[in-house]
């Protein structure tokens, strides 16, 4: 048993292995910037939004260059045309080309350069930015060459290895700086994957009946929640009966990440489909009560009361899209069901407080399509 056990994990390590190719030496950040201002070193607008380190963070990036502090590798995947596309490093990329002036932003519009900050050890970098007239301000030129002559590990994913692959080194290698969020990361991915399939998700999150209804705060639009709710729609609202369960909703982030990339990866099939359903859905529920439809009904005060719960997206529009997209007959009067289902006895206090989004999504799927039918 135990050689049979140790035949087949060295089968899989075999087979795993092949699904990636790669390749590696070390290269000056000269050249690295280089390849960049020659359009041979790819950065994806997608991808360029989620550059967002500190100025601290920027100038503490610079400090360790100056200081000869080795720096995390960076991975770069090779493109069909070979060229090299960042998968990994953003931030300390794009620090090093902001440092120079050479950036451009998602828009391809110049990025004002970096002006630094003291740091801890280097408490005289405040102020002071890679070149200017007045010597006082800028960097010496030996610094310049120093900071250009500083050698970085560069990990290189030939394009012979699978685009799922490729991605799920950037969501293990994640891990230097700020971190992103499980649906930045997911965004990234999906670029990398089919970058037509994340420009039309973008499509259905600006959907005006989607904002409308959602009425998101600034900062979960800002970590891209809205995104993620195209996309638990997307997989959620029509998912059959027998895989809404705890064993296959477990670990839901992953199972986002694994279905999300698999309709990508058919992308443009069932574009139409799932289209349409995304804008009935939403559509029906903001000429049935809005962004209501998606708050706490107050049965005391009669009126609904705080901002967008999770829990009534859960119910509502992924009842609503299941009837949508199996065109089964759904209820006229959502606004009516919204308000029974908050006065139902379970749903009284913090009901879904505490509890993990698989039970929640267990229970309250189900629960949704069955409220929403037409009684």
């Amino acid at each position: 048993m135990g050689n049979l056990s140790s035949s087949l994990l060295e089968q899989q390590i075999a087979e795993a292995r092949r699904t990636i190719s790669s390749d590696g030496y070390p290269m000056s950040i000269g050249e690295l910037t280089n390849l960049y201002r020659d359009g041979e070193l790819k950065i994806r607008p997608e991808f360029q939004r989620l550059f967002r380190w500190t100025e601290t963070q920027k100038s503490r990036l610079v400090e360790s260059l100056l200081l000869g502090i080795p720096l995390p590798s960076i991975f770069v995947a090779q493109t069909d045309d070979g060229k090299w596309e960042l998968i990994d490093g953003l931030q300390r990329v794009s620090t090093i080309l902001q440092l120079q002036g050479e950036l451009k932003d998602a828009d391809g519009k110049p990025v004002s350069p970096l002006m630094l900050i003291g740091t801890k050890y280097l408490p005289a970098l405040e102020g002071r930015v890679w070149q200017a007239s007045d010597p006082t301000g800028s960097l010496s030129e030996a610094q310049r060459l120093d900071i250009k002559r500083t050698k970085i590990d560069l990990k290189i994913i030939k394009r012979e290895s699978s685009p799922a692959t490729k991605f799920d080194l950037f969501q293990r290698l994640n891990s230097y700086g700020s971190a992103l969020t499980a649906q930045e990361m997911r965004s990234a991915l999906l670029v990398a994957v089919s970058s037509e399939f994340f420009t039309w998700l973008e499509t259905l999150a600006e959907l005006p009946s989607f904002v409308a209804t959602t009425q998101l705060s600034e900062r979960l639009q800002e970590e891209r929640f809205d995104l993620e709710l195209v996309i638990r729609f997307l997989v959620l609202h029509a998912r059959p009966a027998n895989k809404i369960t705890l064993a296959a909703l477990r670990d839901f982030t992953q199972l986002l990440d694994d279905e999300s990339v698999s309709i990508a990866m058919a992308f443009p099939k069932g574009k139409e489909e799932l289209g349409r359903v995304f804008a009935e859905t939403f559509d029906f529920i903001a000429e049935s009560g809005g962004e209501q439809i998606f708050r706490r009904w107050d049965d005391a005060a009669k009126e609904f009361k705080g901002s967008f719960l999770s829990t009534a997206f859960e119910v509502f529009a992924l009842g609503v899209g299941f009837h949508k997209a199996t065109h089964s007959p759904h209820t006229n009067n959502l606004l009516g069901v919204v308000r029974r289902f908050w006065k139902r006895p379970e749903m009284a206090g913090g009901y879904a407080t505490g509890r993990s989004t698989e039970r929640r999504l267990v229970e309250f799927i189900p629960l949704g399509r069955k409220i929403t039918a037409r009684q």
